[in-house]
């Protein structure tokens, strides 16, 4: 009897002190989100670049084009005439000209205001995949070293273009997925609704990539659904048991009766038998797990519905067309960001790459079927494309944490406990804090400094140079493409900018009989003439070039700079030259 009592007390003890560790953990859980969050804010500003890039100019002037002439479909800024364009991302657009005035209008100018909108988005971004990481790995030490790497991963990446805006939407999408399949509530089917509509108004390219993030988990619901179907079986035991109904009817012969019972018993026992199997496979599989989730039909039908949020724009059907006709043309095979990856120049990459396969080839770390789905088809199109590098790492890490939580759970499952009580403390607080304000001064001492205009890649001062010396009515200007988008976002009319899909026949010119496009290919000219392997005088007179505004360590200027004749330099400063075509009329 003192025994029970003794033993009851020490049962009721352990459980005090195990609830007391329980809701220390949890507290400490509290603070530590604090504290992880404070210097992702910090580590994410300090990532932002206060240069701007070639895309943020024009995104700026075709916002305010839009508030103020509408979505016309027409392109307001080459001297090109009738050129459509589609305003592929134009309510991003419409939003950076806003914070732009919104600078102007506070007197500390529109372009210090695009810097802290995009270091705003940056941080957004770091705090979304955090929480969304948290909440599927339930690992907050896990989380927070993977949300810091990607954002380092991704500090290239980051900078005002629509892209920053589609990261986070692409973060959410894989976190609803996720909460949806474990737990179908409908807010989380309300968000996955939404968020293709917003991307195919903030950033049509990328809207055909949502619907590619839901295959993976269909995939593995088709496969898990054919192998644990047993169809063979079940037909077979029904077939048997009608024929023996029929044979009971007949009076049939009690030897016949017994046979086909003993069949359908068989029959019965290699079903249970081949199911014991398998779940004895997916109980202890070697590396991959395959379940089958039965609220995945329900996420394909959500997936159905999205495909109809391509008309919810003023675009029309742009959102179904714009990738296809983008692949058709040869601005992917010219662009440097949609180049194929090569491996060997990119560390980063390759780094990741060697940890997945580290993790997966020398650990008994279990993963999803549909998680290498999403990282075999993340890595394809990475190879691809260098942009796609950005998804490899936003959704990678996903997978990323969750490997790393089943390798740390089975070697050291209180390790993640200690950790968060460990930097909870006054003095893990304070090293914490330290180190990563350290690390921010460390990035931010880099780039403190530097101009929101690089005039090493934008021509600024040659811009002023034209627009108080020229009439931009009567000039034909040629510039090149990287830094066209700075000249319209002066006024001035250019031949050619980053928008390159504008400038395809894909997007200006219609199918013929054969299928092919017609129209004006002015990207390919443009490539020609900067390549020397036209030549460009040809291509001057074919476009009625009066001006030339080139950088000057080209292979173009050396010619150019040697024909006194026919191209009277204008201006000049460290980088750029801006000459005048005389022509033989002249």
């Amino acid at each position: 009897m003192e025994n029970n009592i003794e033993n009851n007390l020490n049962n009721e003890k352990i459980e005090s002190q195990e609830i007391i560790r329980t809701n220390k953990y949890k507290k400490n859980k509290v603070k530590f989100h604090v504290l992880a969050i404070f210097v992702i804010i910090l580590f994410c500003f300090a990532l932002t670049p206060k240069t701007l890039q070639n895309d943020t100019y024009y995104t700026i002037a075709i916002g305010e084009h839009i508030l103020e002439n509408g979505i016309d479909m027409q392109d307001p800024f080459s001297w090109h005439e009738d050129l459509p364009y589609t305003y592929p991302h134009w309510a991003y657009d419409v939003g950076t000209y806003l914070v732009y005035q919104l600078g102007e209008n506070i007197g500390i100018g529109g372009f210090a205001t695009i810097y802290i909108a995009t270091a705003i988005l940056a941080v957004v971004l770091g705090i979304v995949l955090y929480v969304a990481l948290n909440k599927i790995c339930k690992n907050p030490i896990i989380s927070f070293a993977v949300t810091l790497g990607v954002m380092f991963l991704l500090k290239s990446f980051i900078t005002a273009r629509a892209q920053l805006v589609t990261y986070i939407l692409f973060v959410l999408t894989v976190l609803f997925i996720e909460k949806f399949i474990e737990t179908k509530k409908l807010r989380y089917a309300i968000g996955l609704i939404i968020i293709p509509i917003i991307i195919a108004n903030v950033h049509l390219a990328v809207w055909p990539f949502y619907f590619v993030l839901y295959l993976p988990y269909i995939a593995e619901y088709i496969i898990a659904l054919i192998s644990s179907s047993d169809i063979y079986f079940k037909v077979s035991i029904k077939h048997n048991k009608n024929k023996l109904k029929k044979l009971t009817l007949k009076n049939a012969s009690e030897e016949k009766i017994n046979k086909l019972t003993e069949k359908i018993d068989n029959l019965q026992t290699k079903w249970d038998n081949a199911i014991a199997k398998r779940e004895k496979r997916r109980n202890n599989p070697y590396k991959i797990v395959l379940t089958k989730k039965d609220n995945v039909k329900y996420l394909i039908i959500i997936m159905i519905i999205c495909i109809f949020t391509g008309l919810l724009t003023p675009l029309g059907t742009t959102p179904y067309t714009y990738l296809i006709k983008t692949m058709q043309g040869n601005t992917m095979d010219n662009i440097s960001e949609h180049l194929p990856l090569t491996l060997i120049n990119d560390l980063k990459t390759l780094t990741v790459l060697v940890l997945f396969l580290l993790i997966l080839i020398f650990t008994d770390t279990k993963i999803k079927l549909c998680d290498l789905f999403m990282l075999a088809g993340l890595v394809l199109m990475s190879f691809m494309s260098r942009r796609q590098v950005s998804m490899f790492d936003i959704v990678g890490a996903f997978i990323f944490a969750k490997l790393l939580v089943a390798l740390i759970d089975k070697y050291d499952k209180d390790g993640t406990e200690q950790a968060v009580n460990a930097i909870t403390t006054i003095w893990g607080k304070i090293i914490t804090i330290l180190l990563g304000i350290l690390l921010c001064i460390t990035i931010l001492r880099g780039k403190i400094n530097h101009p929101y205009v690089d005039k090493s890649s934008y021509p600024e001062e040659a811009s002023d140079y034209i627009l108080e010396n020229l009439n931009l009515e009567n000039i034909r200007l040629y510039n090149e493409y990287n830094y066209g988008s700075y000249l319209l976002f002066r006024g001035i009319p250019v031949f050619i900018d980053s928008r390159a899909d504008l400038y395809t026949p894909e997007f200006n010119g219609t199918k013929n009989e054969e299928g092919e496009y017609e129209g004006r290919d002015i990207f390919s000219d443009y490539l020609n003439i900067a390549n020397l392997s036209t030549y460009y005088e040809n291509k001057f007179e074919e476009y009625g070039i009066t001006h030339v505004l080139i950088k000057d360590n080209t292979r173009l200027n050396m010619f150019l700079s040697r024909d006194k004749e026919h191209y009277k330099e204008l201006y000049s400063d460290d980088y750029f030259v801006l000459y005048e075509r005389v022509t033989d009329e002249e």
